[in-house]
């Protein structure tokens, strides 16, 4: 098996488990806030779980790359091997921190409703600033 090949698939395993490492952190960040603000006010907890799973999407953006990106890698010429890895790096960090720092914003958020602060609609406006650039790199990967 040829060096690229293999940077290829190690590329597209980067792109998936980075993106889903990344949401795991995310919303176990924010859903650990929830438990919290549970313990305050309860009839919130549709807020808090609408909150808690927007770091998810990343994890989806991840899969949806890794399953049409896929197909770029031409197993027997390695083709496509480096172009694979760097884009699986590069996107895969965008989803990991981005989810991880949508977390905290998000946790931010239902701590400020758990309080009793009406901040659901800001803190989603503000969550979805980094959702922006999971969005861009998931576009930017999907236009090769």
């Amino acid at each position: 098996m040829l060096v690229e090949t293999l940077l290829g698939y190690l590329g597209l395993s980067l792109l998936l488990g980075l993106a889903g490492v990344g949401s795991a952190y995310g919303t176990t960040i924010a859903a650990n806030a929830a438990e919290g603000a549970l313990k305050k006010n309860k009839e919130k907890s549709s807020q808090y779980m609408i909150l808690s799973s927007m770091p998810a999407t990343q994890g989806l953006y991840g899969f949806v790359a890794f399953f049409i990106l896929r197909s770029k890698l031409i197993a027997e010429t390695g083709e496509g091997g480096l172009m694979l890895f760097g884009l699986g790096v590069g996107a895969g960090l965008v989803f990991l921190l981005s989810a991880i720092r949508q977390g905290m914003v998000c946790a931010n958020g239902i701590s400020g409703i758990g309080a009793g602060h009406d901040v659901l609609a800001n803190t989603m406006i503000y969550a979805a600033l980094p959702e922006f650039y999971a969005i861009l790199a998931l576009i930017g990967s999907l236009m090769l």
